[in-house]
């Protein structure tokens, strides 16, 4: 009698040695998630950011890439306001990443694009395989930028490179974005999980109240993304001819 292949639940949580790992995506259409998904996301950062004992979170995909995104199929024919509700939470899961009060580091390979590569720059380090992309190409599924999501490539890269990225869709090349400022380390693929490891190592060496203090500082001196918005995540339409341009 077959075995039915055993679905990778799309948020999973693994603590050791003082560090949480937070993998994403089942491996299926390159780790994008759906809007339950990024809530789940959420739940499980405010939960790991109450546990006294850790020092330090990383944040990794599933398989050979990080997280490309939400997952657009949810999107097809589906109302405005399930749309929105989906970039709520999308930002919730942002925003328990930022508020956790540890550092966290991504751990990026593969592609980490549009809601990927926000959750990217959320968290405080990102290291990326040579072979890693990272980029915001959004515009052409009609997606509007919140003040949220260009606060975080502002913060990192500056004003003219977000904008560049945001009207072109541009992906950088790992070497590109440790450049640019958003990525911290471009490593060779091989070593990717080794070095990250011994960066998580060094980290959790230190005093848990020094890391804490450290992350509330820098926050505090860069600033919060603003948290109002522009007026709707999307426009209906073009997002509708987006999605069938790319399914096509």
């Amino acid at each position: 009698m077959s075995r039915r292949p055993v679905c990778e639940p799309p948020v999973r949580v693994h603590t050791q040695a003082g560090v949480a790992e937070i993998t994403i995506g089942t491996g299926q259409r390159r780790n994008a998630l759906r809007s339950a998904h990024w809530r789940l996301l959420a739940e499980q950062m405010d939960a790991v950011s109450h546990l006294p004992s850790l020092r330090a979170v990383l944040v990794r995909g599933t398989g050979d890439t990080f997280c490309s995104g939400s997952d657009i199929t949810e999107w097809i024919g589906a109302e405005p306001d399930t749309i929105e509700d989906c970039f709520h939470w999308m930002e919730q899961a942002f925003r328990a990443v930022e508020r956790c009060p540890i550092p966290v580091v991504a751990q990026i390979q593969g592609t980490a694009a549009g809601a990927g590569c926000q959750l990217a720059l959320a968290c405080d380090l990102r290291v990326m395989a040579d072979s890693a992309h990272i980029g915001m190409p959004t515009a052409r599924l009609g997606i509007l930028p919140s003040p949220a999501f260009a606060a975080r490539l502002v913060q990192l890269a500056g004003p003219a490179l977000a904008r560049q990225l945001l009207y072109t869709g541009q992906l950088l090349t790992a070497p590109e974005a440790v450049t640019a400022g958003l990525a911290n380390l471009c490593v060779p693929d091989a070593d990717l999980n080794d070095d990250v490891a011994a960066l998580l190592a060094d980290i959790a060496s230190q005093p848990s109240t020094a890391l804490r203090a450290a992350k509330r500082a820098v926050a505090e001196a860069a600033g919060e993304p603003p948290e109002r918005h522009l007026g709707p995540a999307v426009s209906y339409a073009d997002l509708q001819r987006g999605i069938a341009r790319l399914l096509s």
